[in-house]
C-alpha cells in the first residue's frame, strides 16, 4: 500500500487551487451567504470544465473515471477554499450512487452532471437535505425524486453558503453515508489547513511589544499544535480513501477515524486561529468567520467525531 500520490493528482490538486484562488476569493464567498440560492452557475460550470464535477463519472460518459483517492485532495482545496457548491453531495456521494444504480437513470444523469448540467443531493441522514434548492435530482434509498416532487422547507444552517431541507424519508445506505462522511473529513482538512495559513500570516503582521506576536512561545505553540493536529488527519483521511475506493471490508472503521480526526483538527485549528487573531474572527467584517462557519456545520454533518468514535468502539 502506497500513501504517496502521483505527480498527475498533485499537479491537478494545484490546478484547482490555482483556479478557486481566482474563481473563489473570500469576497465570492461573502457574497454567497445572501444570495438568494448560494450558488454560482458560472463557479460550477468551471469546475466542470476542469475536470473536478465529472472525477468519479466513468469515462463513457463524459468523465474522467477517477475514484476516491483521485478526488480527495480536490476536495482539501474545496475546503481551503471555503468553496461553496456542493462538490461533496454530487461528486463524492451522488455519482457513485448513480453508478451503482446503473441504467437509463445513469446514462441520463451522469453525462449532465460530467458536463456541469446538473447538481445532485442526496438524503442525508433522513432528516435533513442540502442544496435540495439547487439540485436536479435527489438520490434517496427509495429512488431518485425531482426537488419539483418535494416541499422544501428550508432548516437553519450553521453556514449561511450551504442550505438545508427538511426531509422526511429513510437516510442514504452504509456506503453512500461513508463516502460522504470521508468527503466531509477531506474538506475539513482543507479548511484546516487554511485557518493555520492566516493564524500564521496575522502572527507575523500583528506586532505586540514592539516584535511580531508570532515571536511569543504561546502563539507559536498555539499554531503548532494546530498542525500537528492536521498532520495527523491527512494520513487517515487518505488511508479511508483508499479503502473506500478498494471495497475494503474495513471500510467503515477506517472513514470514522478518518472524520472524528479531521473534524477535531478542523476545529481545533479554528479557535487557535481565532485566538491568535484575538477574537475578531467572531464577526461577519472578517473572512476568518466564512472558514469556522464551514467546520462548525461539516463537523456536526456526517457524523459527529463523539459518535463515529463510538461505530469504532462497537
Amino acid at each position: 500500500m502506497r500513501f504517496t500520490f502521483t505527480d498527475e493528482q498533485r499537479a491537478f490538486q494545484r490546478a484547482v487551487r490555482d483556479f478557486l484562488a481566482k474563481e473563489c476569493p473570500p469576497e465570492h464567498v461573502r457574497a454567497m451567504t445572501t444570495d438568494p440560492t448560494g450558488r454560482s452557475p458560472k463557479l460550477w460550470k468551471g469546475l466542470a470544465g476542469l475536470g473536478v464535477v465529472g472525477l468519479t463519472v466513468p469515462e463513457e460518459f463524459g468523465g474522467l473515471g477517477g475514484e476516491e483517492i483521485d478526488l480527495v485532495l480536490l476536495l482539501e482545496e474545496a475546503g481551503r477554499a471555503a468553496l461553496p457548491e456542493p462538490l461533496l453531495e454530487t461528486a463524492a456521494v451522488g455519482v457513485p450512487m448513480l453508478r451503482a444504480i446503473g441504467g437509463d437513470l445513469a446514462r441520463e444523469w451522469l453525462p449532465r452532471v460530467a458536463a456541469g448540467d446538473a447538481i445532485l443531493t442526496v438524503a442525508m441522514s433522513g432528516v435533513t437535505l442540502a442544496d435540495a434548492h439547487v439540485a436536479d435530482l435527489i438520490l434517496t434509498p427509495n429512488g431518485p425524486v425531482l426537488p419539483s416532487d418535494l416541499h422544501l422547507e428550508r432548516l437553519p444552517s450553521i453556514d449561511a453558503t450551504r442550505r438545508l431541507f427538511a426531509f422526511d424519508g429513510a437516510g442514504i445506505d452504509d456506503a453512500a453515508f461513508d463516502r460522504g462522511a470521508l468527503a466531509a473529513a477531506a474538506v475539513l482538512c482543507g479548511i484546516a489547513a487554511r485557518v493555520i495559513e492566516l493564524g500564521a500570516t496575522y502572527a507575523k503582521e500583528r506586532h505586540q511589544f514592539g516584535k511580531p506576536i508570532g515571536s511569543f512561545q504561546a502563539v507559536k505553540h498555539l499554531l503548532a499544535d494546530a498542525l500537528l493536529g492536521l498532520e495527523f488527519a491527512r494520513p487517515l483521511v487518505y488511508r479511508a480513501a483508499w479503502s473506500v475506493a478498494t471495497g475494503d471490508e474495513q471500510r467503515s472503521r477506517y472513514v470514522s477515524m478518518a472524520k472524528s480526526y479531521a473534524s477535531d483538527a478542523a476545529m481545533n485549528a479554528c479557535r487557535a486561529s481565532l485566538q491568535v487573531h484575538g477574537a475578531i474572527g467572531y464577526t461577519h467584517e472578517h473572512d476568518l468567520h466564512l472558514w469556522l462557519n464551514k467546520a462548525t456545520a461539516l463537523a456536526h454533518a456526517w457524523g459527529t467525531a463523539a459518535w463515529h468514535r463510538e461505530r469504532i468502539a462497537l
